[in-house]
């Protein structure tokens, strides 16, 4: 998943072992996960990605404090998946908190340490231009 206001960002799905980045996405105000060597790409995840921060999580709500949660592992997921026009993408941690992926400060590092095993469903990744391009899905 990537949350709804990156469909117009160059995206392409996460890989285990890769190490991510948090990062503001340029002509976007959302933050969300970069490889260091496609800072311009969104690396999307599916919910049950596990990940492994390389230090306590640190957060905002845009304001000038950040908070901290101690925990460095968390679960990708999604927070009312069915409310449009608004952010969902979210990490869990333990103790069963969550934090949106657009709320992480910038320039954390995150370990991705293992993928959701899911059926039928095919990898996807695509360009800004084919992300502004209308699309067909075909089901299987």
């Amino acid at each position: 998943m990537c949350d709804y206001s990156l469909h117009a960002v160059a995206t392409r799905p996460a890989q285990v072992g890769e190490t991510l980045i948090s990062t503001t996405f340029r002509g976007t105000s959302t933050r969300g996960f970069a490889s260091e060597k496609e800072p311009e790409v969104a690396v999307c995840m599916l919910p049950g990605t596990e990940l492994a921060f390389a230090e306590n999580v640190r957060y905002d709500n845009r304001w000038i404090w950040t908070k901290s949660i101690n925990f460095r592992v968390g679960k990708f997921g999604a927070i009312d998946p069915d409310v449009p026009h608004r952010h969902h993408d979210a990490i869990e941690f333990p103790d069963g908190s969550r934090v949106l992926v657009t709320q992480l400060c910038e320039g954390q590092r995150a370990t991705v340490l293992q993928l959701p095993v899911v059926h039928g469903v095919t990898e996807h990744t695509h360009t800004a231009a084919q992300a502004r391009a209308p699309r067909t899905v075909a089901v299987d």
